[in-house]
């Protein structure tokens, strides 16, 4: 295991129970977050986007303002529906993002997950060719943005501009050299990470995925990231790719942890998501030695270089850090990180 981070959903809700009661609640706090994450050690802070609903949705505008109070932490999402995304507007705020921050920027992107709303992408302005499917249409929208990245002139000036422009066709600025190697694919199923990989994009796997194989899920998962790798491999990509997995993790240190997820074990569950047969992997919630010899049996996490720690962020920058320490102090160094 070579990097730890956490991802957070960012919800928010009126109840008295929770500690994020508003979207200016979650948004900072998240920023507080992150910097907390860094003076403990974390490699990387992640945010989950999701329209139309009380939780994180627009993630250049924090992924800034993490970056500007940072200075090591990777910063990133996990992941991006590109089925909602312009991706030249999109190829300017991710640029900016990874500027400010100095290159730290990961960006997690995907075809999308079920909505809070029906057909949510055509109110963005956006649907699917003809003949295809909104599927379709967000790997559409992400080969555009990755042909984007590579910062080549495609734009023929105006002879009259209201600024000098250097010789030759123009791109869009700003460019951040490097963030094309920086783009991750969040994938459920093993011919997604097979596209991924063609597409030398680095794969994000979740707490789910199509159950394709009746196995564990992370069983199933560590098959994924292999099909991932091997499909990497014989595209003859010159750079390592990486892959992160998700997983909830709480190690009991206290009264408090085990009020909140003593009785949190859990065991794979079987759904239907997006009309797919889906495989929903485990919780893990127990004290840390236990903890530890869980975890090295989880094939998927031994075969990915970076684990993202979901976290319950209406809980609390505080408490959320107390999770964040228990896993690197007392759990992550068994298991191989640093």
């Amino acid at each position: 295991m070579k990097k730890i981070g956490f991802l957070s959903f960012g919800h928010w809700s009126a109840s008295r129970q929770s500690a994020a009661r508003s979207a200016r609640d979650v948004l900072q706090q998240s920023i507080e977050l992150a910097v907390a994450a860094e003076e403990l050690g974390a490699d990387g802070a992640y945010f989950r986007v999701h329209h139309f609903a009380q939780q994180l949705a627009s993630p250049f505008p924090l992924l800034a303002a993490v970056g500007a109070r940072t200075s090591r932490i990777e910063i990133g999402t996990a992941v991006i529906d590109m089925r909602y995304e312009n991706p030249f507007y999109m190829l300017e705020d991710s640029g900016a993002a990874d500027l400010i921050s100095n290159g730290r920027l990961q960006l997690g992107i995907s075809r999308g997950s079920p909505e809070q709303v029906i057909e949510g992408w055509r109110h963005f302005g956006y649907a699917p060719p003809e003949g295809g499917t909104d599927a379709d249409m967000g790997r559409r929208h992400a080969e555009v943005f990755l042909e984007l990245l590579k910062g080549e002139g495609f734009a023929r000036p105006n002879p009259r501009p209201m600024f000098p422009n250097p010789p030759g066709l123009l791109r869009l600025e700003p460019h951040s050299q490097g963030l094309r190697d920086r783009v991750w694919w969040g994938s459920a199923s093993n011919a997604t990470a097979e596209w991924a990989a063609q597409h030398a994009m680095n794969l994000q796997s979740s707490t789910l995925k199509a159950d394709e194989s009746g196995e564990a899920f992370h069983v199933q998962q560590a098959r994924q990231i292999r099909v991932f790798r091997q499909a990497w491999k014989d595209a003859g990509h010159s750079r390592e790719p990486r892959v992160s997995v998700s997983r909830s993790i709480f190690a009991l240190m206290n009264d408090l942890d085990r009020a909140y997820f003593g009785r949190d074990q859990s065991s794979d569950q079987i759904g239907v998501i997006d009309n797919m047969r889906a495989v929903f992997g485990r919780s893990y919630a127990a004290e840390p030695d236990v903890l530890i010899e869980e975890l090295r049996a989880d094939e998927a996490i031994a075969e990915a270089d970076t684990l993202l720690l979901t976290v319950p962020n209406t809980l609390g920058v505080e408490y959320n850090a107390h999770v964040i320490e228990s896993i690197l102090t007392h759990v992550a160094p068994a298991l191989g990180w640093r």
